[in-house]
């Protein structure tokens, strides 16, 4: 489960900006865009109209090396939306929609 903790993060602190998706078309059409690259980057295509869902691990690790990116040029989220926000949203959105993390136990 570890591994799984770059995921967690992001979906953690994106997850509520879909929210902004009701009254915001640009930056719902900006992350619709981030999340067709990264299908396209991320997922060999499968027959069929329907997008694979993401392997996550490979999600995970493209998530981890994006963070790194971030973290070195030392990004500090904006107000707005940049590209790094949009990156960030659409990575939580993959995550939401497949279900890529397993849901927690209450304790």
């Amino acid at each position: 489960m570890s591994s799984l903790v770059p995921l967690v993060e992001i979906a953690r602190a994106y997850a509520p900006r879909f929210a902004e998706f009701a009254f915001e078309p640009a930056f719902t059409a900006a992350v619709d865009q981030h999340v067709a690259e990264l299908r396209d980057r991320l997922t060999a295509s499968g027959p069929g109209l329907v997008p694979l869902p993401p392997d996550r691990e490979i999600l995970t690790d493209y998530a981890l090396g994006f963070l790194d990116g971030l973290a070195e040029t030392d990004w500090r989220e904006p107000v707005g939306h940049d590209y790094a926000v949009c990156r960030l949203t659409a990575i939580s959105w993959l995550v939401d929609l497949h279900g890529l993390i397993p849901p927690q136990r209450e304790r």
